[in-house]
């Protein structure tokens, strides 16, 4: 049930997570290996690169509400309990500064 969700988030992804898929992909990055909308235990994360234990989330406005600031401080413990390092960029950010979106994720694999 879950991966049949993961698959239409993946078949109907954002023009943010098009965006940043279309310079994570097929190893473009770095050589780093990314998916998306990849289950992970309970959640479905938007980008995963299980090689460099390193996890990207978008939020888009419904993030910023108080319960949804909640929901993902639980999301981040628990993929933190899990070993991922979790890195989150409102989509505002991913629109307004896409280099520097690139550059942190390039910091956390290590490079730069």
């Amino acid at each position: 049930m879950k991966h049949d969700f993961a698959r239409r988030l993946r078949r109907e992804q954002t023009d943010v997570e098009r965006k940043l898929w279309l310079a994570l992909r097929a190893r473009r990055f770095h050589r780093a290996k990314f998916r998306r909308q990849q289950p992970i235990g309970a959640y479905i994360v938007d980008f995963v690169s299980f090689e460099a234990g390193l996890v990207v989330e978008l939020d888009g406005d419904q993030h910023g509400s108080e319960d949804g600031l909640a929901y993902d401080a639980k999301r981040t413990q628990a993929l933190e309990r899990d070993g991922f390092r979790v890195l989150r960029f409102p989509n505002h950010e991913v629109n307004q500064n896409f280099d520097g979106v690139l550059e942190a994720i390039a910091r956390a694999l290590g490079i730069g």
